[in-house]
């Protein structure tokens, strides 16, 4: 079919108006779906074209879903989801070719989800064209007829391509700030680590020392690192160090606690679900070694991981590989492994609760994290440390008496680093002027080991402290479980973490989980 030359000279002022005014939408980049429905009105405005899909693949469920349209009513978009076998947008996709089909009523593979043409009473003309990227599919631009009849199926083809392709770099820019912006998070999150991990790393103490040189040796390597410690030493901290000074520092370091959720939620957690695959699983998610993936995933409290999961475990850690849950795809992706506990994991290998083949592949490479006891010359440092910055948080200049400063040198830190965090913003609290002094200390602190002797309730007391902190280390900070363990019924457990000051290691470990 050959056209006038008025009729190519108004064919192409009309194509070049409608890639001059889709160029124009590029400040939208960031605003993808109104970007997309902008160039659609953009094609209905300028030619005859009546409807309109811009299709991209979900991630998640790996099917084609409508991200914009134009004649399509809510109700109508919502219905169009295709799998990547299904239909003509399913062929286009599969084939990243353009297909035409003259007359909607006649081709088998127009499947009409949408509902939105009168297949039986219109006789319509449907064209589409993939969107590439990078050389490869990422969705469908199909529209109705965009010229009249007098004109080839081509030129529809040739002007659908174009703005595919400008299509495809809106997705592409996208995705790229996307991408930043959560690097950005990522980044963030991490800087209000450094300050804590600049102090670690600067440790005055041989103990101390002797795993910063560890840490060094071991980040630049792929090796899995087992770190091994009392609760509240540090072993978080170490694995925030390990990743940010390994190659893989530009990418996700993703925590999950293996005792901070039930058995039957752990899995799905781990390694994701397919949709299905449980009641109000209504879609696919991807699990935590997914959202790893180029980077670290750091598994806390590995001895409490259930004997079931520790053998899925074991395959990922050896190929690399698994399943979502409910799924049969088989997945592959690059993660390095470091795992921490304060359990004796050779202890459990002896008691059967504890895979003897896993053991060996988290132990490549064992840390032991010092308890505070054990390296008391850093305890000064540590304190100017979180008096400064609990001041700044509340507005306070406040210091330590010398007097104090002895008893918190000469104490044990049962709680480590943590119960040091937790009770210099205690004590920041309670001081009335600018100085924290002997009146305000614990009793457990500030009285001597002879002293301590003479004062049976604060030993009691202590005891009691100590047993409660590592039953809710034990299980996760779940209070149903460490009340059942210690016999104790919630509201008693509730009391007690106030009692004792644990509100904030509470509050802690629910944002770092």
């Amino acid at each position: 079919m050959k056209t006038s030359p008025s009729m190519e000279t108004n064919l192409r002022e009309a194509e070049l108006n409608v890639l001059y005014e889709t160029s124009r939408v590029i400040g939208q980049a960031l605003k993808l779906d109104q970007a997309l429905e902008t160039i659609l009105g953009i094609l209905s405005s300028s030619l005859s074209m009546k409807r309109a899909t811009v299709t991209l693949k979900d991630e998640e469920t790996d099917c084609l879903v409508i991200r914009a349209s134009h004649g399509l009513s809510a109700p109508e978009r919502k219905r169009g989801i295709y799998r990547k076998d299904e239909g003509v947008t399913g062929l286009i996709f599969r084939t990243a070719k353009p297909y035409v089909v003259p007359d909607i009523s006649k081709e088998p593979l127009f499947l009409n989800k949408t509902r939105s043409r009168q297949i039986l009473k219109e006789s319509i003309t449907f064209l589409g064209v993939p969107i590439m990227l990078h050389g490869k599919p990422i969705g469908v631009l199909n529209v109705d007829r965009l010229f009249g009849d007098e004109i080839p199926y081509e030129e529809d083809i040739r002007l659908l391509s174009i703005v595919g392709t400008l299509i495809a770099q809106f997705v592409s820019l996208n995705r790229q700030v996307k991408l930043r912006e959560e690097k950005l998070r990522k980044d963030c999150s991490i800087s209000g680590s450094d300050d804590q991990a600049k102090l670690f790393m600067v440790g005055k103490s041989p103990t101390l020392q002797a795993v910063q040189m560890q840490i060094r040796k071991v980040a630049p390597s792929k090796a899995s690192v087992l770190l091994l410690g009392e609760s509240g030493t540090g072993k978080t901290l170490v694995a925030k160090i390990i990743h940010e000074l390994s190659m893989r520092s530009r990418q996700p370091f993703v925590k999950i606690n293996c005792a901070s959720l039930p058995e039957n939620l752990l899995e799905s957690e781990l390694f994701g679900y397919e949709k299905g695959a449980f009641t109000g699983a209504i879609k696919a998610k991807r699990g935590r070694v997914e959202e790893a993936d180029g980077g670290t995933i750091f598994l806390d409290e590995i001895g409490e991981l259930p004997l079931a999961l520790q053998a899925k475990l074991l395959r990922f850690i050896q190929e690399k590989e698994f399943e979502r849950l409910g799924g049969t795809r088989t997945l592959k992706v690059d993660v390095r492994v470091v795992a921490a506990t304060n359990r004796d994991l050779a202890g459990a290998v002896t008691d059967g609760t504890f895979r003897e083949d896993l053991y060996y592949r988290l132990n490549v490479f064992p840390i032991r994290v010092p308890a505070l006891r054990e390296r008391k010359e850093d305890i000064p440092e540590l304190l100017g440390h979180f008096l400064e910055r609990t001041s700044q948080e509340y507005g306070r200049k406040v210091r330590i008496t010398n007097p104090a400063l002895v008893k918190f040198t000469s104490y044990d830190w049962p709680g480590n680093v943590r119960e040091m965090e937790n009770l210099v913003e205690r004590l920041v609290i309670m001081a009335d002027g600018d100085e924290i002094c002997m009146g305000i200390l614990p009793l457990y602190v500030s009285k001597t080991d002879t002293e301590k002797d003479n004062v049976s309730l604060s030993r009691i007391e202590e005891l009691e402290r100590r047993e409660i902190l590592t039953a809710l280390e034990e299980h996760g900070w779940n209070q149903t479980r460490t009340a059942k363990k210690l016999g104790m019924t919630l509201r008693q457990i509730g009391y007690r973490i106030r009692k004792f000051g644990f509100e904030k290691m509470a509050e802690e470990y629910k944002r770092g989980s």
